[in-house]
């Protein structure tokens, strides 16, 4: 059976149980099942090439020991086992002698819940889990593609949908930005993952060797502080070959500003921090006072600026909200681009993210050090026919070619615009500048627009008439 056939019959069987209340409880069901699947069949792998190799999961627990086996434990018996499983997994005491892949697990399991109250239903999932064979290439690599679209189905999910990035905005930001091997990449909100698993396969195409795969293994990190999208993006980077998954479970803000050192500066960082976010009180004064604010996004840019080397690389998503903002907006605009080369502004249209939110957003493009004498403007436009993007038509990442060969070799179009640094501090830092090729002149002349508005209404007013009289002619 195809793999996406497996994944749909899985979803069907969910349905039918009473414990698993909608699409995010579904994915969140799915998510542990699948990582302890994974965990397994890259453990087979490890076991081959070090005979020494010990599983941090109980003997008892592991997937081949209870869940491979299609006659084995069912009903209530397998409920009984797993709130065991549960119970064990997620209060493993773990020291320092304890391995990597030991505090991976309790991780994932800390936060985890089994929702499926029928035994028998929650076998038959498993059962159609094992047709899947992650350490067989053509498996694994169908299966990542299905993995994506379960990802993709949390932008469905109720408010989950702020977890995931669409792939082709992850992977453009990603390749403007360039990560090199020996490069340490961070996304501080990281979701499920998404831009780590781009900078993965984009610096995998540099390594040559089983040492460049160590460095890449080493310099791939992230923070998630919700359990759902904590799991599945652990999940997703076992599948992209990382033993180790270096995701932590924590919020980025909690920790004060000062606290972060030298030691933990990095060479580039991707993320769409959560927008429209309001962070619990108190976490805003971690932050200088003249930046403190409730508001993750804002939050996330001080604590990136921070987080840079001196030279570092930054692309992340925000709001228009933000760009025009006020207050303790300006001041940390004041700060972006004063200490940094905001080189570029890339402006998204509306629909990106649909249906999770319908807001314009933008992907912002710094380098740490210096300061900003100009930003360049690209207006992202729809591909031709469409209005809006949404979950049959979204975003691809063939339309950013246009932004790729302007990128290296800048010049004004109908697109593509810059405005100095002069400009901004006259426009009193607000950086929502509108496209000035954008459209006919006179759509910014308020006196045409009442007029053109007045003819229309004229014409409305004309064809209502011919349309009562025709209506007479026909009933008389």
């Amino acid at each position: 059976m195809a793999i996406s056939n497996v994944i749909k019959s899985i979803q069907d069987i969910m349905r039918k149980d009473a414990g698993v209340d909608g699409d995010a409880q579904r994915i969140s069901q799915l998510g542990w099942m699948i990582f302890l699947k994974v965990f397994d069949d890259s453990e087979k792998e490890l076991e081959m090439m070090n005979e020494e190799y010990q599983s941090p999961i109980p003997e008892k627990y592991r997937w081949r020991n209870w869940a491979e086996d299609e006659e084995g434990i069912t009903g209530d018996e397998l409920l009984a086992f797993i709130d065991e499983m549960f119970d064990e997994l997620k209060d493993m005491e773990l020291d320092d002698q304890s391995s990597e892949r030991a505090f991976v697990v309790r991780d994932v399991f800390e936060d985890s819940y089994n929702y499926m109250k029928s035994g028998t239903l929650l076998r038959q999932v498993l059962n159609k889990l094992n047709e899947v064979n992650f350490n067989k290439k053509a498996d694994r690599h169908q299966f990542n593609e299905i993995y994506e679209k379960i990802l993709k189905d949390l932008q469905s999910a109720g408010n989950s949908g702020e977890y995931y990035t669409p792939r082709a905005v992850t992977k453009f930001m990603t390749q403007m930005v360039d990560p090199q091997l020996g490069e340490s990449v961070l996304d501080p909100a990281c979701g499920t993952a998404g831009f780590l698993v781009d900078s993965i396969e984009h610096m995998k195409e540099q390594a040559d060797s089983v040492e460049d795969y160590e460095i890449l293994q080493e310099n791939v990190q992230g923070v998630e502080k919700k359990p759902m999208p904590h799991l599945l993006g652990t999940t997703n980077l076992i599948l992209h070959d990382i033993e180790v998954p270096n995701i932590r479970h924590d919020n980025t803000l909690k920790k004060p500003l000062t606290d972060y050192k030298q030691k933990d500066k990095v060479d580039v960082i991707l993320t769409n921090p959560p927008f429209g976010g309001q962070e619990e009180t108190g976490i805003e004064k971690g932050f200088p006072s003249r930046f403190q604010t409730r508001e993750t996004a804002d939050l996330f840019l001080v604590l990136i600026m921070r987080l840079l080397k001196e030279g570092g690389r930054a692309a992340l998503v925000l709001p228009d909200g933000f760009l025009f903002g006020e207050g303790v907006k300006t001041r940390i605009k004041k700060k972006l681009l004063n200490e940094n080369n905001l080189h570029t502004i890339v402006r998204l249209p509306k629909g990106v993210f649909s249906p999770y939110t319908s807001i314009n957003t933008n992907l912002l493009f710094f380098e740490k050090g210096g300061s900003t004498d100009e930003v360049w403007y690209y207006e992202h436009p729809y591909p031709e026919g469409y209005k809006s993007y949404s979950k049959t038509k979204p975003i691809r990442i063939e339309e950013f070619d246009r932004e790729k060969e302007w990128w290296d070799d800048r010049e004004k179009n109908e697109y593509a615009w810059k405005v100095t640094i002069d400009e901004i501090k006259e426009r009193d830092y607000n950086l929502d500048v509108k496209n000035p090729h954008d459209g006919d002149e006179e759509s910014y002349d308020v006196d045409k627009l009442i007029n053109r508005r007045a003819k229309l209404q004229q014409e409305i007013d004309s064809l209502r008439s011919e349309l009562k009289n025709e209506l007479k002619e026909t009933l008389a």
